[in-house]
């Protein structure tokens, strides 16, 4: 239930006997822009999270498309702000209902989802553990006001225009590099794409300077560029499937599970 009342869909995953006692490791995943709707969908390389005792959550937040179109229309221009508080407010449920705790909770978006858990990051920096932002656009104001790029122009319909003064107001309100403040920050890993057209490198780069020059604490704060990607990260299989490993690697570091632990696999096919 998200503060103002509305009933926000959230799916969840987990192996066989694992115990909501608040313990348990959890991965929150979002993304809540463009009426994109995100189905629950399987996921072979999930699996290995899963095997080690996390629970895989997706919040169908305010707008994304999962709700129809007023779910959307909630969720962007001046309504912006309800998908940033409709995903801490999911965050807060999961915890409160002990399907794990704050220092065992990571959280992960890309693209327009690297805004969502940059947003929130800086509204709620005590709620995560730790918080994983791939190709996240977090420089919207500067990005919106270049109409040189390509998305700028095209995308006055979801963000707004930051040349017209209301707008711009409300897109500081969020906008993650505009809000970065001298604080407590969770672990962050922070993964960008040199050759990306969609979320140019220098977003979450410059999101990471900022972080390293402001912020009060000692945790873990890594910049990954890949070199030769864009804005889908790794193509190759065997990149990909590295890429994903190294993610991965990172929040069961985080989580406190050991990378080795899991599973033992029956002999035979």
């Amino acid at each position: 239930m998200a503060r103002d009342g509305t009933k926000v869909p959230v799916s969840l995953v987990y192996r066989k006997g694992t115990a909501l006692d608040g313990k348990a490791p959890l991965l929150l995943y979002g993304y809540g822009s463009y009426g994109a709707s995100g189905a629950p969908t399987f996921s072979s390389n999930r699996l290995s999270l899963l095997d080690r005792g996390v629970i895989y959550a997706n919040a169908y937040i305010r707008g994304g498309g999962e709700m129809g179109e007023e779910w959307r229309e909630q969720g962007r221009m001046m309504q912006k702000l309800n998908t940033f508080t409709d995903f801490i407010d999911c965050a807060e449920y999961l915890i409160k209902n002990q399907y794990t705790s704050t220092d065992r909770l990571v959280i992960q978006g890309g693209s327009a989802g690297g805004l969502l858990v940059g947003a929130v990051t800086n509204m709620r920096p005590d709620l995560f553990k730790a918080v994983v932002a791939q190709v996240p656009f977090v420089d919207v104001i500067n990005t919106m006001l270049d109409a040189s790029l390509p998305l700028t122009t095209s995308e006055y319909l979801e963000w707004g225009n930051p040349n017209e003064k209301p707008a711009f107001d409300y897109m500081m309100k969020y906008s993650p590099y505009d809000n970065v403040k001298a604080a407590n920050y969770p672990s962050m890993l922070v993964q960008v794409s040199l050759n990306d057209s969609q979320v140019p490198y220098w977003e979450g780069s410059k999101l990471v300077a900022k972080l390293r020059t402001v912020k009060t604490d000692r945790n873990p704060l890594l910049l990954k560029t890949n070199m030769g990607a864009g804005h889908g990260g790794s193509s190759g299989r065997y990149d990909a499937l590295r890429e994903t490993a190294f993610t991965y690697s990172f929040m069961l570091w985080q989580m406190g599970v050991p990378v080795g632990a899991g599973t033992t696999p029956s002999a035979g096919r």
